[in-house]
């Protein structure tokens, strides 16, 4: 093997990496956001575990995160909770971060 076989997959297996980190770190997120306004709905218990699941679960309806910011923001406009959208979206990057943190923590 040449170095330029072993570069390629280095670069590869990093690319792999990202990607799962990625892809762990917005479910994650969504989870927390799930979590969060199923609190300020008045959920508990499983009731707000099965929600936080269904914002996960809507984050496949479209490519992006407009699809779950959506879901939040009319289920939050329903349940009559006042969420501005830039309020809405700034919590959406904070729990990324911090989704983010809580899988490299974990591994």
């Amino acid at each position: 093997m040449t170095t330029f076989d072993d570069r390629e997959n280095a670069y590869e297996n990093k690319f792999a990496y990202d990607e799962e980190l990625k892809f762990k770190s917005i479910a994650r997120r969504n989870r927390l956001l799930g979590l969060w306004a199923a609190e300020k709905l008045g959920k508990d218990g499983e009731d707000m575990e099965t929600y936080a699941r269904e914002v996960v679960r809507a984050d496949f309806a479209e490519p992006g995160e407009e699809d779950v910011f959506r879901k939040v923001k009319t289920d939050l406009e329903a349940g009559g909770v006042s969420c501005s959208d830039e309020e809405l979206r700034q919590l959406m990057r904070r729990f990324l971060v911090e989704a983010a943190e809580q899988i490299e923590a974990a591994r």
